[in-house]
């Protein structure tokens, strides 16, 4: 089926907690839309008043900001279209597409464990539905009815999913769906259904946790005489242990990934291959992604949660970053730990020497700190335990050579050559002397990178004090 116009949503629920597989709901209808010059859209479906916050509005929001999901349209609040749906509502009782149900929850909870006790499927029994020759109960006094979609009786909900293939349910399996509260309020399934239809939606991109609900959904847009979208449900993203992904089973929010140091893209070059492949490719552009992205790519099997895979898929992503653009990224890091980048070396510099070891934006911060701090003090006992006397005329020659050389790698690289050469020594045995006498440490980057991103006179300053 062809459209001319692709229009997508995402539509999260904002109870407070949005994980890696929620950001994907919003990848795929993100990356289809961008793919089709079409459409996407953020639906906020806040009717569940006790549990939802602006809080967690906030958190959706800034997550798919960070990621780079730009939107069209939205975000688009359900609270706000509640006229909208009680229009609708009032329209389904005028024309008999809806009825009162006046069934208490203690009448139907006992309904149900009669039909659970006889081995039956729980559901309305249809006490209230009116049918022609039918008598209805008398109408109790002071009570507010919840209003009830006639489902139709008979036959099936076929739909050919973009995903799954073509899924049959049969009518007699739903009963008449509850589309609005005794006060009033709509529920999920019938504000989605006049959502998708008053957005013009083509496409339902979501979790395959909304299986069960769409071919209630089909029946009240049918109904309505509107056309179902194309729907595509995505398998569940499983976290390392095997489980359903979710925050009592430990996943993290997009937030802990933002704190943790994880670059924006890295994030969404993972969550693309949660579910979707072209090829062979791991490792790809934004640009690459939605121009390469189709529905018939995605799979049908549940996708797991790798941390490792992430972890290395950031990595290389720091490791290929302009450094410019990494060391902006990496400041907030910095600061946090109580660097005060403008007080040392230049921090881009000290960013392209570190990003080609690093894991995570927070690893550069760490690695980064010796550079900022004051030159150590060392003690004569401390000279004395870690550079060995025999080292120290190599290392007197090092700092002249030193002094005089170009102030880069390649020259640095040379006089250690020379020095090496001429004492007959290796290079551990005159690197670690420098390391310490620089930074208190023997672990640090590539000793001549180090000296050029220390600078010439720093270097020599430090060196100087320990050479005796």
């Amino acid at each position: 089926m062809r459209f001319m116009h692709i229009r997508t949503r995402f539509a999260p629920s904002p109870t407070g907690f949005i994980h890696l597989g929620n950001l994907r709901s919003a990848l795929y209808p993100w990356a289809f839309a961008r793919h089709n010059k079409g459409d996407f859209i953020l639906r906020i479906e806040d009717t569940d008043l006790e549990r939802s916050s602006q809080e967690a509005v906030d958190v959706i929001i800034e997550g798919m900001a960070w990621l780079g999901l730009d939107l069209d349209e939205g975000p688009i609040y359900q609270m706000q279209r509640i006229d909208r749906y009680r229009e609708v509502v009032k329209q389904m009782l005028d024309s008999g597409l809806a009825y009162p149900c006046y069934m208490s929850e203690e009448e139907l909870n006992k309904l149900r464990d009669q039909q659970m006790a006889s081995k039956e499927k729980p559901r309305y029994n249809g006490l209230w539905r009116p049918e022609p020759g039918k008598t209805l109960p008398p109408v109790p006094e002071g009570v507010s009815p919840v209003i009830r979609f006639k489902n139709p009786i008979g036959g099936s909900v076929i739909w050919n999913d973009a995903v799954k293939g073509q899924i049959e349910i049969s009518n007699d399996e739903l009963d008449d769906l509850v589309i609005a509260r005794p006060d009033g309020t709509p529920t999920y399934n019938f504000c989605v259904v006049i959502d998708d239809m008053d957005m013009n939606i083509t496409h339902v991109i979501r979790g395959d946790d909304h299986v069960n609900n769409t071919p209630r959904q089909i029946n009240i847009m049918r109904a309505l005489g509107g056309s179902p979208p194309v729907y595509a449900h995505l398998p569940t993203v499983l976290n390392d242990a095997g489980e359903k992904m979710s925050k009592r089973n430990g996943a993290m929010s997009v937030r802990d990934y933002q704190r943790a140091g994880y670059l924006p893209d890295a994030i969404l070059n993972y969550l693309a291959r949660l579910g979707w492949s072209h090829g062979d490719a791991e490792v790809f552009t934004k640009e690459q992604f939605v121009n390469w992205f189709d529905l018939e790519s995605l799979g049908r099997s549940p996708a797991q949660h790798n941390p490792e895979k992430l972890l290395w898929l950031n990595h290389q992503y720091i490791q290929n970053s302009d450094p410019v653009k990494l060391a902006a990224a990496t400041k907030p890091f910095a600061h946090e730990i109580g660097m005060d980048t403008e007080a040392g070396p230049d921090f881009v510099q000290v960013v392209s020497l570190l990003k080609d070891r690093a894991n995570t934006l927070i690893e550069i911060a760490e690695g980064a700190k010796l550079f900022y701090l004051p030159a150590p003090n060392l003690t004569a006992d401390q000279i004395k335990e870690n550079i060995a006397e025999a080292v120290m005329p190599a290392l007197k020659d090092l700092v002249e050579a030193i002094s005089t050389a170009e102030p880069t790698k390649e020259a640095y690289a040379a006089v250690f050559k020379q020095i090496l050469a001429k004492y007959q020594i290796k290079m551990p045995a005159l690197a670690m002397p420098v390391r310490y006498a620089l930074f208190a440490t023997t672990q640090t980057p590539a000793i001549d990178s180090v000296l050029v991103v220390l600078g010439k006179e720093e270097a020599v300053k430090r060196l100087s004090k320990v050479v005796r």
